[in-house]
């Protein structure tokens, strides 16, 4: 029987000795052998990984553990043993987050692999080493622009702190970045409060025709949507990960102006300048062109934070084609815009034998005020400074 014929456990127990003995060439042609028979097999990528990990290869050992999570997004000791890496590539903060997700999936600690007990307490000790270092930065970098709001505006954004740190929990809306309290959970808000809809609305066709001549000039400019990297965890997002069956073009993007985009469209990029768009130097505004294809479904799912809303604008609609948001769904209309809030979990449909396009644009949320939006930006932009330094 050749090597490679052998049960993989075999194979990595043979690598794991030829290291020992310090023949890492006769190591790594084991687990290569094995790879070619076993590509899916978890226990040789971890062997690569610890291999190339004790050789000093830090980024192939991070190589070697995404393949591990290739294979199995929620497997503990991978994902601790990722974090442990970046760790030691990067810092303690880098890695904050992934240790955060790894002691999400963690083992009942009897169930813990004795020797990942004490990594795992480490783990648990930098989350909240670091939780307690941003609040202690947040509320640093905020003390002087929280002055000049409201005594109310005071207690949201005391406890937005506390949400954004995860320090505090959310118990309404589900946002994925920062949940901002005591905002109502409406999921389709009043027209009453965006007397511009009726302008966006009367638009409708200038922007179609413009979105049609970017769609006929620019098409590989309408990308996936969803694009999640290899080795992360897609959930729900599987059919639809690198998919153009939802795909769209951005006219701006985490607060950047698509300049070439808004070349092509320039009558809709002069309207959305004249909008009340939220602006959020490296969050937002977003604007883009989102097109769904015949018979798709955006499964549900949930934005980044309700201090910002979301207007869709339907441009293309070849048939019916469904919107669901909390409890309540409803029917693009053309002609009709409506604005919600995404951190409310929400889906959609289009049931149609043919393209669906709508434009999509951030919006402030109505109940804030002024000084709230410049001191959640303010919040926001700390955040992404704790993280990029150690």
């Amino acid at each position: 029987m050749s090597e490679a014929a052998k049960a993989p456990e075999d194979l990595v127990r043979q690598a794991h000795e030829a290291f020992r003995r310090g023949d890492a060439a006769r190591a790594f042609g084991l687990l290569a052998e094995a790879e070619a028979v076993f590509p899916r097999d978890l226990s040789i990528k971890l062997q690569k990984a610890m291999i190339r990990r004790a050789m000093g290869d830090l980024s192939g050992a991070l190589a070697a553990l995404d393949e591990a999570l290739d294979i199995d997004p929620y497997d503990y000791v991978s994902l601790l043993s990722k974090a442990g890496l970046v760790e030691q590539i990067s810092g303690e903060r880098a890695a904050a987050a992934i240790y955060k997700n790894a002691l999400k999936i963690a083992p009942a600690d009897d169930k813990i692999p004795a020797a990942f007990r004490r990594p795992t307490e480490r783990a648990r000790d930098l989350v909240a080493r670091t939780t307690e270092r941003l609040d202690e930065y947040l509320r640093e970098k905020t003390a002087e622009a929280s002055s000049d709001v409201s005594e109310a505006a005071r207690r949201r954004f005391d406890e937005a702190i506390g949400v954004l740190t995860g320090k505090r929990k959310v118990y309404v809306q589900e946002p994925l970045l920062l949940h901002y309290p005591q905002l109502p959970a409406i999921p389709f808000y009043d027209r009453s409060h965006f007397p511009w809809l009726e302008e966006l609305e009367a638009a409708t066709d200038v922007i179609r025709e413009e979105m049609l001549v970017a769609m006929e000039k620019a098409g590989d400019a309408f990308a996936p949507y969803i694009a999640y990297p290899k080795g992360a965890p897609v959930n729900q997002w599987e059919e639809l990960n690198h998919s153009r069956r939802w795909s769209s073009f951005f006219l701006w993007k985490d607060g950047v102006r698509q300049d070439g985009a808004c070349e092509l469209c320039p009558r809709t990029a002069d309207l959305l300048n004249r909008l009340p768009m939220a602006r959020q130097n490296g969050f937002a505004p977003t604007a883009m062109f989102s097109a769904l294809e015949a018979h798709t479904h955006i499964p549900p799912h949930t934005g980044s934070t309700n201090a910002r809303l979301l207007c869709h604008l339907p441009l293309v609609l070849p048939g019916p084609a469904r919107f669901r948001v909390g409890n309540e769904t409803r029917d693009w209309k053309m002609g009709q815009a409506w604005v919600f809030d995404d951190t409310i979990e929400h889906e959609a449909w289009n049931d149609a034998d043919e393209l669906r396009v709508i434009l999509i644009i951030d919006v402030w949320n109505p109940y804030l005020e002024p000084a709230e939006r410049e001191l959640i930006t303010t919040l926001l932009q700390a955040r992404n400074e704790f993280f990029a330094t150690n």
